[in-house]
């Protein structure tokens, strides 16, 4: 019988493929949750045909299939229209529900301990920001295919299984996911280059010090900045140091704590404190190309991620 602590040494791969499939941090862990309790219920049913691994991934796989049923895709506001000025009005700033975006993960929430450096550099892509936003373009069972087979490495057959349907459908969905999903997107390493290292250290404390032409020369012309909940986007080094000197002044005067989300650095940005020291303001996520930056990505919602993050609210002076 399948012990509950073999079915829980799971949750950080069960978690990343949620994920994967939902695009939402707080959406993956009630999909796992579920997983786990359905797998414990039908533990008398694990006939030991495949893995533990493998079966708990099948129940994953349906709850989150079950899931995306009757809700809308999540997307990011890069992907909605034509980017901003970089001096817009307050009007707009328009919030939408959180329901509509993509939002970031602990890195350490998604890649099991266990897992050599070549799985961990593959997980670490599998939740990229980008990676993950183009999979909700895919239909349910196209992005469930496509990642049983091409991140996990499942087989036609096994995943033919474990969906109840035939090879031949598995095949025809994986290629209808490939062709939707085809970009030219450009690829990172898993681990930070020195000189990319060096960049996020420039980055910190141009930032820190409000040296905003320093902050945006590191950036690449095609630069791109959003702040979900709004769906106003930025792009380009120059509208974005016209929004930090305009309606982004007050972030002047921030701190920034270091961490690591969808596989890009990350830092946890504090705004000063009318009441003393600095109180959580974003999440910001930078992702890379080369030792540029391409995309800063400022998760507003720090209520509810700052604690999923292990971050506190406030900063003592």
């Amino acid at each position: 019988m399948t012990e509950l602590t073999d079915i829980e040494a799971h949750r950080p791969a069960l978690t990343g493929h949620c994920y994967r499939m939902l695009g939402s941090v707080f959406d993956a862990d009630d999909a796992v949750q579920e997983t786990l309790i359905r797998a414990w219920r039908s533990r008398g049913q694990f006939a030991g045909r495949a893995s533990i691994k493998t079966w708990l991934y099948r129940i994953a796989t349906n709850v989150c299939l079950d899931e995306l049923k009757d809700r809308g895709r999540r997307g990011r506001p890069i992907e909605e229209g034509s980017p901003s000025s970089g001096s817009p009005s307050m009007d707009a700033l328009i919030q939408r529900p959180s329901t509509d975006w993509i939002e970031p993960i602990l890195d350490a929430q998604v890649l099991p301990p266990e897992a050599n450096p070549a799985e961990r550099a593959i997980l670490r892509q599998s939740v990229r920001l980008a990676f993950v936003a183009a999979l909700q373009n895919l239909a349910p069972k196209q992005r469930a295919v496509l990642l049983l087979m091409e991140v996990l490495e499942y087989s036609a057959a096994e995943v033919a299984e474990m969906l109840e349907t035939s090879v031949a459908s598995v095949n025809s969905a994986l290629q209808r996911a490939r062709a939707t999903l085809a970009r030219d997107n450009e690829v990172e390493p898993g681990e930070l280059s020195d000189a990319q290292q060096e960049t996020l250290n420039r980055y910190v404390a141009a930032f820190e010090q409000y040296d905003v032409g320093r902050l945006t020369a590191l950036m690449r012309d095609d630069v791109t900045f959003c702040m979900p909940p709004y769906s106003l986007w930025l792009q380009g080094p120059a509208e974005i140091r016209t929004w930090m000197l305009g309606l982004g002044s007050g972030c002047r005067g921030s701190r920034l704590v270091p961490t690591a989300a969808c596989g890009w650095p990350a830092f946890a940005q504090y705004r000063p404190n009318p009441e003393g020291g600095h109180k959580a303001w974003a999440l910001i996520v930078v992702e890379l190309c080369g030792d540029r930056i391409v995309g800063v990505n400022s998760f507003l919602d720090t209520e509810a991620l700052f604690p999923r993050f292990g971050l506190p609210l406030i900063l003592g002076p």
